[in-house]
């Protein structure tokens, strides 16, 4: 005999709360985003760069599992919580000194596959032999909004080292112990700025941070730049996948990519934002301006 729930029992079940942040799964994060970039990258006109951000991610992943778990000082974070600030801001990268021997074996791993063209070979030492201190002078500036200081060739390795970093650091974490920030549209674990936002299944939307894959929830139908509820559209390439949209601002100018899961359930953030650019070049010739960068793509300052 089927059971009929009570109405207080239905309520319940319905009115479920929305997680306000999902920390990043350790065990196959970067596995994910490598498996995104090798179906995204057959007959792509970037196909060559995406299937080398695939070997990044393929590579981070054993990186990150071969990493110890990190101890975390419940203090520090309960003060960092309490003064509602990111509890592990991306600024310490001088004091988590590990990141650097990260990105030396991201190197060797990447340099010595068999595939590797020379050109990329040699970068990739060339990046294995940047001095320590001027790494900290690149990593200043991608972390602090400098894209001028930054050299885009090598960016894309810098970040992916830091990510391996604080992915574990995020993952370590109880998300009862991050608090809600103040500033809209910046991660309240690490602080950095979301590559792009993505609708779940369950109709949920999350911020998708660029550097500790960390999500957290913010309402649809709003700017995740400045917060606007007015003037919001989303555009898309016709006959294209749209599933990938750029949710625009007519208060702030600006965008970022919005993917839906319902339209595509394998979307990954950062792959799927670097396999769009084709969107970029849309939307900025309407006159919008990119919210932030992808981690794995730094733009050439300009001259």
């Amino acid at each position: 005999m089927q059971r009929v729930l009570p109405s207080d029992e239905i309520a319940r079940s319905v009115a479920q709360p929305i997680p306000r942040l999902r920390l990043p799964d350790r065990a196959a994060v970067f596995d994910r985003r490598a498996a995104r970039l090798d179906r995204l990258a057959p007959d792509h006109a970037l196909s060559g760069y995406l299937q080398l951000m695939a070997d990044v991610a393929r590579t981070q992943q054993v990186l990150l599992s071969a990493l110890p778990p990190p101890v975390l000082d419940s203090a520090e974070l309960a003060r960092a919580a309490a003064h509602r600030m990111p509890v592990l801001p991306a600024g310490d990268h001088r004091r988590h000194r590990e990141w650097q021997p990260i990105l030396a074996g991201l190197c060797e791993r990447l340099a010595a596959q068999e595939h590797r063209p020379g050109t990329v070979a040699d970068l990739l030492r060339r990046v294995h032999q940047i001095p320590a201190p001027v790494l900290d002078e690149q990593v200043d500036a991608l972390l602090g909004g400098r894209p001028e200081h930054v050299d885009p060739a090598t960016a894309p390795f810098l970040m992916a080292a830091l990510q391996v970093l604080w992915v574990a650091l995020a993952a370590a974490l109880d998300p009862a112990a991050v608090a809600p920030l103040d500033v809209p549209g910046v991660c309240p674990v690490c602080g950095s700025l979301p590559v792009a936002s993505i609708v779940r299944g369950d109709g949920h939307r999350y911020l998708h941070c660029a550097l500790c894959a960390s999500e957290w929830h913010l309402v649809r139908a709003k700017c995740s730049h400045c917060d606007a509820v007015d003037g919001i559209a989303y555009r898309f390439i016709e006959h294209g996948n749209d599933g990938v949209r750029a949710e625009t601002c007519e208060q702030c100018r600006v965008y970022r990519k919005i993917l839906l899961q319902e339209k595509d359930q394998h979307v990954e953030a950062v792959a799927d934002d670097l396999a769009s650019l084709a969107l970029d070049v849309l939307v900025g010739e309407a006159g919008y301006h990119r919210a932030s960068v992808n981690p794995l793509l730094w733009p050439a300052a300009e001259g």
